[in-house]
C-alpha cells in the first residue's frame, strides 16, 4: 500500500493530458480473445488493473504484452484455457467479462466470482440470465461460474437494468453466436460504443451502440485488429473536480465534452467557468461553489464514478447540497474520512446530505474504495494544512501517475511506498 501526503491550499494552474479509458481498454482487452489473430491495443493506462487483466489472459493461455509506450499486444491462439482462477479474479470486478469472450470462443467457461472495490453488492444475475437465454447451460458453486454450451444461438435479452457489464458480456458473445442477439434496454455509455467499434472491426456486424436497442448477427469468425483507446471521461472528470475545488483554472488536454456533458452542466451550476475545444476542457473554479442537488444514473445521467469527487468539492459549497445514489447502495463509505477533515455530511439511506462549510482541514484519512480515494485526495489538495492518504493503493487501481499529473498543476503532494 501506498501514502499520500498533500499541503493544501494551492489553486491549480497549467495544462495536463488525460490518459487511456480504463473502463474500455479492460474490455477491449477481454474481446481479444474472441479471435486466433493478433489484436493490438494502444493508448491503455499503466495501472492496476490492466496489469491484472493481463495476468488474467496469460493464465488463460492468451499471450499478452505490455510495452511501456502503452501499447498491448494480445494473441490468443489454439491454446486459450477455459479457466479463470480466483486469485485474479477475485482483485478487480472487470475481469468477469472473460465469461461471453471465453463461451463464444471455446463453448465452456470457468470463472471465479468477481471481487474489486466493497462499494455494494454486485449481482452478475443480469450476465448469466443472458447467456442462459444463448443456450449456455450455468451452474455456480464452490465460488465459480461454470457455463457450457454446444453453439451459442443468437436471442431476445432484455435487461431489467442497463448493466454495463452485462451489456459488454452479452455483446462478446453474442458476436460469434449462431443467429440474430437483440439487447434491450443495453447500457449506452461511451466504453459501450468503443467495445462495438473494436468488434467491428473485427467484422463483427451489430447495429445500434449508443441506443438502448443494440443488434448483434452473429459471425462465424473474427480476425486481429489494431484500436486506440478513447479517453478517460472518470480521469478527466477527477482532475476537472481537483482545479475546480482548489479554485485554479487548468486544461485538460484529450478529454471529450461529448462524454462528460451532464458533469459540465452542473459544475456551471456551481458557479464554475468552463470552456470546451477540440483539444480539450478548460475549467476555472468559483472561489466557493454555489449548492446543488445530483443524482447518479446510468450514462448520459450523472456518472456514479464521480459522485465521491463531487462530494468533495460540494463540502465547501454555500448551503446544503444532495447527492442521491442510485447505482451502488455502499458508494458513500468515504463519509467519515471527509468529515474527518470538516465537512458535514449526514447520511439518508441513499441521500447524502451536504452542508457546506467555508473550508476544509487537513487530516490522516483512510482509503475505503478507488474513487473515494481520488476524492480524499482532492479534498486534500484544498484543505488547509497537511492531508494525509493511508491505504491508497486503490488509487493506483484506476488512475496513471495521478499525483505527477498533480504535480504538474502545481499541488503540493508526495507518494510514498
Amino acid at each position: 500500500m501506498s501514502t499520500y501526503t498533500i499541503q493544501g491550499g494551492v489553486p491549480l494552474t497549467g495544462s495536463v493530458n488525460v490518459h487511456g479509458a480504463k473502463n474500455a481498454a479492460l474490455k477491449l482487452m477481454a474481446a481479444s480473445i474472441l479471435t486466433e489473430d493478433t489484436c493490438v491495443i494502444r493508448n491503455v493506462p499503466d495501472i492496476k488493473d490492466v496489469r491484472t487483466m493481463i495476468d488474467v489472459l496469460n493464465c488463460l493461455g492468451a499471450e499478452a504484452d505490455y510495452r511501456p509506450d502503452g501499447v498491448i499486444t494480445i494473441m490468443a491462439d489454439g491454446g486459450l484455457k477455459d479457466r479463470a482462477p480466483y486469485e485474479l479474479v477475485s482483485q478487480m470486478r472487470a475481469s468477469i467479462i472473460v465469461l461471453g469472450p471465453l463461451l463464444a470462443r471455446l463453448g465452456r467457461a470457468h470463472v471465479a466470482l468477481p471481487g474489486g472495490c466493497n462499494i455494494g453488492s454486485r449481482q452478475i444475475d443480469m450476465h448469466l440470465a443472458g447467456l442462459k437465454r444463448m443456450g449456455v447451460k450455468i451452474t455456480t458453486e464452490h465460488g465459480y461460474i461454470e457455463g457450457v454450451d454446444g453453439r451459442l444461438r443468437g436471442a431476445r435479452i432484455p435487461l431489467d437494468f442497463p448493466s454495463v457489464g452485462a451489456t459488454e458480456n452479452v455483446l462478446m458473445a453474442a458476436a460469434l453466436a449462431k443467429g440474430t442477439t437483440v439487447i434491450e434496454n443495453a447500457a449506452r455509455e461511451p466504453e459501450i460504443i468503443e467495445l462495438v467499434d473494436f468488434l467491428l472491426a473485427m467484422g463483427a456486424e451489430i447495429r445500434g451502440a449508443g441506443s438502448s436497442e443494440i443488434v448483434i448477427e452473429g459471425v462465424e469468425k473474427l480476425r486481429g485488429v489494431e484500436h486506440t483507446v478513447l479517453p478517460d471521461r472518470i480521469e478527466a472528470g477527477t482532475l476537472l473536480l481537483a482545479g475546480a475545488i482548489t479554485g485554479g483554472e487548468i486544461t485538460i488536454a484529450g478529454a471529450v465534452a461529448a462524454d462528460l456533458r451532464l458533469v459540465l452542466d452542473k459544475l456551471v451550476e456551481t458557479g464554475a467557468t468552463i470552456s470546451e475545444s477540440p483539444a480539450g476542457i478548460t475549467i476555472k473554479g468559483p472561489k466557493r461553489p454555489r449548492s446543488i442537488d445530483i443524482a447518479t444514473l446510468p450514462f448520459p445521467g450523472f456518472p456514479t464514478d464521480l459522485q465521491p469527487l463531487m462530494a468533495a468539492y460540494l463540502a465547501k459549497a454555500k448551503g446544503t447540497s444532495v447527492l442521491t445514489e442510485n447505482v451502488f447502495e455502499n458508494r458513500f463509505m468515504y463519509i467519515d474520512e471527509l468529515n474527518r477533515m470538516g465537512a458535514d455530511i449526514k447520511l439518508d439511506g441513499h441521500h447524502a446530505v451536504i452542508r457546506g462549510v467555508p473550508g476544509l482541514s487537513g487530516a490522516p484519512v483512510r482509503v475505503p474504495d478507488l474513487r473515494a480515494g481520488a476524492a480524499l485526495i482532492i479534498a486534500g489538495l484544498a484543505a488547509e494544512g497537511e492531508t494525509i492518504v493511508y491505504d491508497s493503493g486503490h488509487i493506483e487501481r484506476g488512475y496513471e501517475n495521478l499525483d505527477e499529473k498533480l504535480k504538474d498543476l502545481g499541488a503540493h503532494i508526495t507518494r510514498v511506498e
